[in-house]
């Protein structure tokens, strides 16, 4: 019986690839010792037929460190044809061009819902095949020289990607792990670096498997990674609790009731943290979401039996975690993060 790639790869097996016949073509080693990814089939702009750029492409004389997974967060199409992948890929280049006055497509590479990979911004497959040089593009607000970006199409806020996008997924980060040398855990999603739902709250959660896919792949260790959560309108519970009280430490004036509501919002909103929504985004406003950024600039060391806020919001999440409050116990931003987990 046929095994597919997914399967291959959640077992563990990383002795081939697939091409792009069905045959199998070998992963050979690579200078470092792990295994190097064989190349997935990737269509250049000039395959969808993409407009010039309006100004220079970047190209940066080093490699990026992260790799960072995205949504289009628009429609999941049933149309998962070729053509198909590249009227989403004209789609992305004119909005971006014509809107918001970019360049070129701000993203790298985009992965169609029927596993099709083509490339955003131009020079970006050049380049990645070279293995030493970065495109600079625009997908991710205040990082764009030191990531690396996918646009998955549709939305996955409630629904998971198609079997084609996972595997084609799989092989295109495992493809630039392998020519840039990153580590599993330098995988990311937007939400890591902004306060964003992208790349939505089902593929965002399937990050660990796609680390763990890649690593495979490589035969790379994959280390753990702690990440901040994302709150949102509608959230409740001592998580929202704890960043209104550090919401009022900045002077907000928000209820402390562990509830969601649009005055949070607004404060996390005025607090400026970094924020930038993926292509024609669907999703409600997120301007006001508290996620990475925001809690960066929210948390600061402080003891645990400090009596204002900063002290509340601590005990508020040390309470919930089970954990009692020591008379010298500090909290630093390590622990926020482990407790905000």
């Amino acid at each position: 019986m046929a095994v597919s790639r997914r399967a291959v790869l959640r077992g563990g097996l990383t002795v081939t690839a697939v091409g792009a016949l069905g045959a199998t073509v070998p992963i050979a080693a690579n200078a470092a010792g792990s295994r190097a990814a064989a190349r997935p089939t990737m269509h250049g702009t000039a395959d969808w037929g993409a407009r010039p750029p309006n100004g220079t492409i970047t190209v940066l004389d080093r490699k990026p460190t992260y790799i960072v997974v995205h949504h289009t967060a628009g429609g999941n199409s049933s149309d998962k044809s070729l053509e198909h992948a590249f009227e989403i890929s004209r789609g992305i280049q004119n909005f971006h061009m014509d809107s918001r006055g970019w360049v070129d497509s701000g993203q790298q590479f985009t992965n169609s819902r029927g596993g099709h990979i083509t490339e955003g911004r131009h020079r970006s497959l050049e380049v990645l095949d070279g293995g030493v040089q970065h495109v600079q593009g625009a997908h991710v607000g205040g990082h764009n020289s030191e990531t690396i970006g996918i646009e998955n199409e549709g939305l996955y806020t409630d629904v998971d990607v198609t079997p084609e996008l996972w595997d084609s997924l799989v092989q295109l980060v495992a493809y630039m792990a392998s020519q840039y040398g990153v580590t599993p855990d330098l995988i990311r999603g937007h939400r890591d670096f902004n306060a964003t739902e992208c790349p939505g709250t089902v593929l965002y959660g399937r990050l660990p498997e796609l680390r763990d896919a890649v690593g495979a792949v490589l035969g790379t260790p994959v280390k753990p990674v702690r990440t901040w959560p994302l709150l949102k309108p509608g959230d409740s519970g001592p998580k929202v609790r704890a960043a209104q009280h550090l919401l009022r430490a900045r002077g907000a004036d928000v209820p402390a009731d562990g509830v969601f509501g649009r005055a949070t919002f607004d404060a996390a909103k005025a607090l400026g943290a970094d924020y930038q929504p993926c292509y024609a985004s669907r999703v409600a406003d997120e301007s006001g979401f508290v996620g990475t950024p925001t809690w960066q600039l929210l948390v600061r060391e402080v003891p645990a039996t400090d009596p204002g806020e900063a002290g509340k919001a601590a005990r508020v999440l040390l309470s919930a975690n089970g954990r009692r409050v020591a008379a010298n116990h500090v909290v630093d931003t390590a622990e926020w993060q482990r407790l905000l987990s």
